[in-house]
C-alpha cells in the first residue's frame, strides 16, 4: 500500500466511507481501479485519477503531497 493510498484511506475512515462509496462518488462503473491502486498495482496514479479522487472527497490535490 502506497503513501498516497494511506492518505486516501485515512480520509475515507474519517468520513465513514468505503472504497465502493468512493468509486460511486467518482462516477466509476467499477471499483477495480481503486482496488488496483490500493493493492499497489498502480504505483504512479495518473493526474486524472488523483483529480477524480480529490474531487469526490472534496479535498485539494495538495492533500496528497508528501510531507517532508
Amino acid at each position: 500500500m502506497g503513501v498516497i493510498w494511506i492518505k486516501v484511506e485515512k480520509i475515507l475512515e474519517q468520513r465513514n466511507l468505503n472504497i465502493n462509496q468512493l468509486a460511486k462518488l467518482m462516477g466509476l462503473k467499477s471499483n477495480a481501479v481503486l482496488y488496483e491502486f490500493r493493492h499497489g498495482k498502480i504505483k504512479r496514479p495518473s493526474f486524472e485519477l488523483m483529480e477524480k479522487i480529490a474531487d469526490a472527497l472534496e479535498i485539494s490535490m495538495d492533500s496528497f503531497r508528501s510531507e517532508k
